[in-house]
């Protein structure tokens, strides 16, 4: 029989290094599949379709929305945002963890849905830490910067809404501590009696 996975949700502030973070815990961590979210935002250079995101337009996003297609889905400065549900569950049904990166109002929605998904919240070490690496990016005026502050203070206060907090003050040890988190999971006892279920009842059958 093949145990269920785990759903990871990761949120952070723009600028946090939740991606990379996210994107090192999957080369250290093996079954730990990312879920491919759908944006209407515009693809950036480097970005894959179908790797980073599925880039859709507006209308093809409300029509998956309108189709009930979607797990969560939420708006996120000028763009849309939302995770399909079948990219999800059958990753899952496979026994596959599942990391899902998303803003605060997505990780509400999955958390009413989805039983025993693990939720864990990355903050910066400081704000002006925060702003440096968005400043550093040399992708936005000052404005559009200061924006960003606003809306990453905003995100940053429901970080009491998630299981476990980890700050990216030291990368390495911010990717210690998420590998940490994935380890002691799939530790679990539900988990382990099913993974071991033969062995077990050699021991005590």
């Amino acid at each position: 029989m093949t145990t269920q996975g785990t759903l990871f949700i990761v949120s952070a502030p723009s600028g946090a290094g939740k991606t990379s973070l996210v994107k090192e815990l999957r080369s250290q961590c093996n079954g730990l599949a990312v879920s491919v979210s759908h944006t209407t935002r515009a693809q950036r250079p480097g970005e894959e379709h179908g790797r980073d995101y599925y880039f859709v337009n507006r209308n093809e996003f409300v029509s998956m929305v309108d189709a009930g297609e979607f797990l969560e889905h939420a708006q996120v400065f000028d763009n849309f945002y939302g995770t399909a549900h079948r990219t999800v569950e059958a990753a899952l049904s496979r026994g596959e963890d599942v990391i899902l990166e998303i803003d605060w109002q997505g990780a509400r929605q999955i958390r009413e849905l989805i039983v025993g998904c693990q939720s864990i919240f990355v903050l910066p070490p400081s704000q002006a830490d925060l702003e440096a690496r968005l400043s550093g990016r040399g992708q936005d005026d000052p404005a559009t910067i200061q924006r960003r502050m606003a809306d990453a203070i905003s995100e940053m206060s429901h970080y009491g809404e998630y299981d476990y907090l980890v700050i990216n003050d030291m990368f390495e040890e911010a990717l210690t501590e998420l590998t940490a988190i994935v380890a002691a999971n799939r530790l679990k006892t539900r988990r382990q009696a099913a993974v071991h279920a033969p062995l077990i009842s050699g021991l005590i059958g």
